[in-house]
């Protein structure tokens, strides 16, 4: 008579992976008032006065600045809201998104 062995069922769990992050970036120009962009990042990105102050300082001097950093559904839904917003004012006022490392 053959022999039965028994192997234990084993659960394998799935491995889900973290979602990409996505940055979103603002990039400076010459002609959107400072006071408009601070207005947008409050509004649309929740930031303190003091904090979106300091972003659009950094944009200002450095050319960009990240704004923060999101799924790339959410960056960039915020980055067009953002972006619109400025248009809607007839500013060339622009949010990108890129890639986090």
């Amino acid at each position: 008579m053959p022999e039965i062995t028994i192997k234990p069922r084993v659960k394998v769990k799935p491995q889900t992976e973290r979602p990409k992050l996505y940055k979103v970036i603002l990039v400076n120009d010459d002609f959107t008032p400072r006071e408009f962009v601070v207005t947008v990042l409050k509004g649309e990105f929740k930031l303190s006065e003091d904090q979106a102050h300091r972003v659009m300082i950094t944009a200002h001097r450095h050319g960009v600045c990240v704004v923060a950093v999101f799924t790339r559904d959410v960056a960039e839904t915020k980055a067009t809201r953002a972006t619109d917003a400025g248009k809607a004012k007839g500013y060339p006022l622009l949010f990108t998104t890129e890639p986090e490392e």
